[in-house]
């Protein structure tokens, strides 16, 4: 057959620019060809209204932290309008090693791993999987007739009484069902929740499950709020509702999807260099290296939704980015707008909040400012945050269109909290339009 030479150019360029489709479009907006994965974009800080003079600041603070040995090493990421902005390394990941913290360095998150896991649980939400108002007990038959914690008898045992009604999905989400903790050893409920060792990594998610129905609530579900081992039931409740293991679920559904590939419930091998260790204060002054944290290579066989996720700032950044956007990230929806609006609203009702902070509340899954006069911040009305033990930290101000994360690793949360605030007055400062 003969062909023109024009039809051959033409044919020409049509193949190309099927190569290019495929593959040289991808690589030009950070796609790997082979995963489908997009970067989060970076942008001259002035073309999205940050100043990149007053951006300096940031670094500046947290330099100065690390100088001063309060800090072994930090990471910070600022998104704004959906481009990076701002993304800084500085200190070290063991102060044993001097060895530089990178940007790509992984973290023990600890309970910045609960809004990962509140939107799992949303995503089930979407799909009728349960609703606000379904009592607990219907999902979780063990929690049918949990006591409450009333008092103690003589001889030290708890007196309790019996709940006057199953908690609701509602305050499950909202840490407002009456459970305790791990996190304050004088709490007799937190005591035989401790004791008891009903979160065990070692031990499937309905161990805990069956050991946590044993224990009393601390309170009548729906009367306070108090911080809880809510969100690793909830974990458990991914499992069950979904029929997949809870980190299987995870990392289909949702890490993969947002290109988060250094999140998970362990640190592979072959990423251990990259991990930055816990810190505390020396006796001798400065920091030394905290090693009671477990094996981070173990795989946990009950993985905990309140506080078991290692994880990067950038993959942080892609979780909070798929909120800015109403529920997609990627060209791949998430969850429905609807939906994103419903787990940033406070669910918590007046009297339980007297508990908690002056000008906030509780979502579907993070702290809500809902007065930020009286929270005393520079945050938006409606702009919602998490942090970890560890000293991780992030907030997102939907109203502004930015997110903001933190990374560090430091044990005493006296010292860690204060950077946290300090990050907003410099963060705000370089908001200019």
């Amino acid at each position: 057959m003969h062909l023109s030479k024009k039809r051959i150019i033409g044919f020409a360029v049509a193949a190309l620019l099927a190569v290019f489709t495929a593959s040289s479009v991808a690589e030009f907006h950070g796609v790997s060809a082979a995963e489908g994965v997009r970067d989060l974009a970076s942008a001259p800080a002035e073309s999205v209204g940050v100043s990149t003079q007053r951006l300096r600041r940031i670094d500046e603070g947290m330099k100065r932290l690390v100088d001063d040995k309060r800090m072994a090493g930090i990471v910070t990421l600022l998104t704004r309008r959906g481009k990076v902005v701002h993304h800084s390394a500085v200190g070290v990941k063991d102060v044993r090693k001097n060895e530089p913290v990178q940007k790509d360095s992984i973290f023990r998150i600890y309970s910045m791993t609960k809004p990962i896991t509140g939107a799992a649980m949303m995503m089930l939400y979407e799909e009728g999987k349960w609703r606000l108002e379904d009592p607990v007990s219907r999902h979780i038959p063990e929690f049918a007739k949990l006591q409450v914690y009333t008092g103690a008898n003589p001889d030290g045992t708890p007196t309790v009484e019996p709940a006057r009604r199953s908690m609701t999905m509602r305050e499950l989400m909202t840490h407002t069902g009456g459970l305790g903790y791990v996190l304050n050893g004088s709490n007799p409920v937190d005591r035989m929740i401790i004791q008891g060792r009903v979160l065990d990594t070692a031990a499937s998610l309905q161990a805990m499950i069956d050991k946590l129905a044993k224990i009393p609530l601390q309170s009548q579900p729906g009367t306070r709020w108090s911080y809880s081992i809510a969100v690793d039931v909830q974990g458990y409740l991914v499992e069950k509702l979904s029929g997949q293991k809870f980190d299987e679920f995870l990392r289909q559904r949702l890490f993969e999807p947002l290109g988060m590939r250094d999140t998970a419930f362990y640190v592979p091998k072959e990423k251990l260099s990259r991990l930055a260790l816990v810190h505390t204060e020396a006796k001798e002054g400065g920091l030394t290296v905290d090693d009671n944290r477990g094996d981070p290579v173990v795989v946990p066989l009950g993985p905990s939704g309140g506080g078991g996720l290692f994880s990067t700032a950038m993959d942080y950044a892609r979780f909070t980015q798929m909120l800015l956007n109403r529920g997609e990230f990627n060209g791949v929806r998430i969850l429905a707008p609807r939906t994103v609006e419903m787990m940033r609203t406070n669910y918590v009702n007046p009297e339980p909040l007297k508990t908690m902070g002056a000008g906030t509340g509780w979502s579907l899954g993070f702290q809500v400012v809902t007065d930020a006069a009286a929270a005393g911040e520079p945050y938006s009305d409606g702009s919602y945050n998490w942090w970890g033990i560890a000293g991780t930290w992030f907030w997102i101000d939907p109203v502004e269109d930015f997110a903001f994360i933190g990374m560090l690793q430091h044990a005493n949360v006296g010292a860690t909290r204060p950077v946290h605030a300090l990050s907003r007055n410099l963060v705000y400062q370089a908001i200019v339009d």
